[in-house]
């Protein structure tokens, strides 16, 4: 190839610091945040240039079509010309020279050589320790070379220029930003338009709101409020369903929206089956809400008596929520304890599950029920209702505040004071037990029976929960942790399973001294928490040994 006529090095007047490349036609400006300005400035190597760059070095051995537009792959008759040409682009001792190899050999010139110049040229112009001069002309007209070319330029030579020609300097908006703007635009593909929404009525809109995954872990009680205000006959099964399972799972109790469940149950009663009907009953145990809808409750027992032998497990669903809110129809009862009933769920799946409900209605009948005439369940098949701690209650560990509590009793009565997580008969866990003489002195529970007998010896009906029911001379005392997620959202109602198990704790005589969250919340330390635990234990009259702390 023959060299072009004119020095390499020729010397031109050198541009000032911080002025900024113009295109053809355009006059140079000062501009302080021009990338021109960093690479003049710039005290690195031409390795740290190329990462200023933000692109990895040229690879001649790489480009194929897919990358730099046209040009031909490795064993083409052009080939080595033309990598030929990227060598001596990639060699330029100065802009001019850079500009000399592109115009005078407009045959071997492909469209990736274009930012190899530019590339280039970033290099030149932060090279140290003296950078070669820039003259105005050889922008200009490298920018016109590239404008008057790049309608050829596949997508990634654009980007790539365009990447080069900004940080190099050049104005957003002048000729050659413009032009590569252009380009880039032109060869996006078309936006596909918009799919066409379907028209949803109001109950469509409230099924598809209720189905939204964001809407499940988001809960919104303003717009739950809103649903109400749909009409009757837009609802169906499916929506009131997802309506009673949202509320049910973040706690809302909003009685408004109960309350349309419990009247849309009340109308559907012929069209919904036990299994339908014990998804839309289960808010009202969990939230602890007796609607007033006066139809409510024989609605239940008609839709009982109808489909108890059919679905088993939806029935003692069904008793359950009842159970929580102290609504339980007798007729329903005889039936689940029939030994028919029991003889035909023994052999399924959920036997398990349906016997620790079943033991946690003869818990009920045992503690609420004086009148209850019918059969029981039998000894053999009762089963500890609570085992263990609530699900909530274990996944939400690290939130609760029983470890500092464990701790400060452990300070101020000592360890062989109390017990923790301990399970009574007929099944329920309590928080902490105490046991307490008839003077108040807290005494080690090794030495006593930590359990009061089940069932009671005396059980007045009626007696209110906190009363104990015992002839036992040694008293038991249940400190009830009340966490935040123990109630209602937003409200001070506890949730139903809570207050089942604190009125019947009450029931069978043990004495409880509840720690709402907002009292343990308020302590700032272990020594303020047993300071409280102190005046809370004292003002039931107990006592204890200074051995204790």
């Amino acid at each position: 190839m023959r060299r072009p006529r004119g020095e390499p090095g020729s010397r031109a007047p050198r541009p000032t610091e911080g002025a900024t490349c113009a295109g053809p036609g355009e006059s140079w400006s000062p501009s302080p945040n021009s990338m021109l300005r960093v690479l003049l400035s710039a005290q690195a190597s031409a390795a740290r240039l190329s990462g200023l760059l933000l692109l990895p070095p040229v690879q001649t051995c790489c480009l194929g079509p897919s990358k730099w537009g046209d040009r031909p792959s490795g064993g083409g008759p052009h080939a080595g010309p033309v990598q030929g040409l990227q060598r001596l682009l990639e060699q330029a001792r100065s802009p001019g020279e850079l500009l000399r190899w592109l115009g005078q050999n407009p045959t071997k010139v492909r469209a990736h050589h274009y930012p190899v110049a530019l590339r280039r040229l970033g290099q030149l112009l932060g090279s140290r320790p003296q950078p070669p001069p820039v003259e105005q002309t050889t922008l200009q007209d490298l920018s016109q070379l590239i404008i008057r070319n790049c309608p050829s330029f596949d997508i990634h030579t654009i980007h790539v220029c365009l990447h080069l020609a900004v940080l190099l300097g050049f104005p957003s908006d002048g000729p050659l930003v413009c032009a590569l703007e252009r380009e880039r635009r032109f060869r996006l593909p078309p936006k596909p338009p918009p799919p066409l929404q379907p028209v949803l009525r109001g109950g469509q809109r409230l099924e598809a709101a209720l189905s939204c995954p964001r809407f499940l872990r988001h809960p919104q009680q303003h717009l739950v409020r809103s649903l109400a205000e749909a009409r009757p006959e837009e609802l169906t099964p499916h929506v009131m369903v997802l309506l009673a399972q949202h509320l049910a799972r973040h706690r809302l109790r909003e009685p408004q929206l109960l309350e349309a469940i419990a009247h849309f149950l009340v109308v559907q009663e012929a069209q919904l089956n036990s299994k339908v009907v014990q998804k839309l009953v289960l808010p009202f145990g969990r939230l602890n809400y007796l609607p007033l809808e006066q139809q409510f409750m024989p609605c239940l027992e008609r839709i009982l008596a109808r489909e108890a032998g059919v679905a088993p497990l939806a029935t003692v669903n069904i008793l359950m929520s009842l159970c929580q809110l102290r609504c339980l129809p007798f007729r329903a009862l005889h039936f689940v304890f029939s030994p028919g009933f029991i003889n035909h769920i023994s052999g399924t799946p959920h036997a398990l599950i349906v016997r620790r409900y079943l033991s946690l209605l003869d818990t009920a009948v045992e503690l609420e029920l004086p009148g209850y005439q019918g059969p029981r369940l039998p000894r053999r098949q009762k089963v500890p209702i609570f085992p263990q701690p609530l699900i909530t209650d274990r996944a939400r560990c690290k939130y609760s505040h029983k470890d500092i509590v464990a701790e400060g009793l452990r300070q101020l009565l000592g360890e062989e004071k109390y017990r923790q997580d301990l399970t009574v008969p007929p099944g329920y866990c309590t928080d902490f037990l105490l046991c307490v003489s008839s003077s108040g002195a807290v005494l080690p529970v090794r030495t006593q029976d930590p359990f009061l007998p089940y069932p009671p010896r005396s059980c007045p009906q009626g007696q209110a929960a906190s009363q104990p029911t015992t002839r036992d001379p040694a008293q038991r005392v249940v400190l009830m942790l009340r966490e935040r997620w123990h109630f209602c959202r937003d409200g001070r109602v506890l949730l139903g399973s809570r207050a089942l198990r604190e009125r019947h704790l009450g029931l069978m005589g043990y004495q409880l001294l509840p720690l709402p969250f907002e009292e343990l919340e308020s302590q700032r330390g272990l020594p303020q928490l047993k300071s409280y635990l102190r005046q809370k234990l004292q003002a039931l009259g107990l006592r204890w040994g200074p051995e204790g702390g």
